[in-house]
């Protein structure tokens, strides 16, 4: 069925991958990955439409966007919703449309077209700083979620084109002033960001789509360039493995590619790769393995146990496949997660 006629608006996984975020036109559903189950079921009377939702690991914090048809709030606002107490407990105001929240235990980040808003979190709620990119229509930012990490990085678009800054979070408190670094990643604009659980590593993607770029968020180096195909594509999602052995991405081409990262060996390399022929697209590394979702219908993608990947496609599909060093790619589940009820309550 049609993404459109299902009113899937917007997905994300939470911070360790183990749930996801439905946004619906009808208000919000939330889901564990594996095994597959609905956990939460917000109506509109509750959410109204809604575009934006990100859950705090699986705790009952739940940072909301409105948007869509049926809107309850306005899109400038980021509202908190406590289920334990099964109401709204924050509400942020912006001067502009908010773009994307993130949240870590500590901190909730804030993304407009032309902000980024740091605050403490939960309590109290409090600003810490504000700082200024280039147009992000995207929203694309994104903070390590591991406390026990040295460093609590939050990555976003640079003023230059095809940039990102990196800001390492726990040197703006008590008092320490931090300036962003910058790493010059791409020639044409942004198109998707991911950092890996400890903050140490950054993926990027530009609007072109054809290359992943991987650095060390230390050094500002470029630790490997993974080529997902030679057409431009639209990429929606990258993830990292929660160890940073691998690495998954999708597009609008249909195609979900496994890259390895640890080992890059196992990657696939071109025929013309020892012929010089080619200059750089003959050396690139292409995808460990691949396996296909419904083509040109958005979805995000993640790792799961034992050498899987989940994609959980707007079209109310999902699809697990488990992937070997040999580059075998097989399909272990499908099924349509908004037929999915959770038995307990329904």
């Amino acid at each position: 069925m049609a993404a459109k006629s299902r009113g899937v608006i917007n997905l994300r996984f939470n911070q360790d991958q183990g749930c996801f975020t439905c946004c619906m036109e009808s208000g919000l559903r939330i889901y564990n990955v594996d095994p597959l189950v609905e956990k939460a079921h917000y109506d509109m009377e509750l959410m109204g439409s809604v575009a934006h939702c990100e859950m705090l690991y699986r705790t009952n914090l739940l940072a909301i966007v409105a948007g869509g048809y049926r809107p309850k709030f306005a899109n400038n606002t980021v509202l908190i919703y406590d289920d334990k107490e099964k109401k709204f407990v924050i509400e942020l105001v912006f001067p502009s449309q908010v773009k994307a929240v993130r949240l870590r235990r500590d901190k909730l980040v804030v993304a407009t077209c032309n902000q980024i808003n740091v605050f403490s979190f939960p309590s109290p709620t409090q600003r810490l700083f504000t700082l200024e990119t280039r147009n992000n229509e995207l929203g694309l930012c994104e903070v390590s979620p591991v406390l026990t990490s040295e460093r609590q990085l939050l990555a976003f678009p640079g003023h230059k084109l095809g940039s990102v800054q990196l800001l390492d979070l726990a040197s703006t408190e008590a008092g320490m002033s931090s300036a962003p670094v910058t790493i010059n990643a791409h020639e044409g604009e942004l198109a998707c960001l991911a950092l890996n659980h400890q903050g140490s590593m950054v993926a990027t993607a530009s609007s072109k789509g054809t290359l992943i770029r991987v650095w060390d968020t230390t050094r500002r180096t470029k630790l490997v360039e993974l080529r997902r195909g030679s057409d431009p594509a639209t990429l929606y999602c990258i993830n990292f493995s929660p160890n940073s052995e691998f690495l998954c991405c999708c597009s609008d081409k249909g195609t979900i590619h496994i890259f390895a990262l640890k080992d890059t060996r196992l990657n696939r390399r071109s025929s013309f790769s020892k012929t010089g022929l080619l200059g750089n697209y003959g050396d690139s590394q292409w995808a460990l393995a691949n396996f296909t979702v419904p083509p040109e219908c958005a979805c995000i993608c993640a790792f799961g146990s034992r050498n899987s990947v989940i994609a959980i496609c707007l079209d109310g599909t999902f699809h697990k496949y488990v992937f070997n060093a040999d580059g075998n790619c097989n399909r272990e589940a499908f099924d349509v997660y908004l037929d999915v009820c959770d038995d307990d309550e329904y």
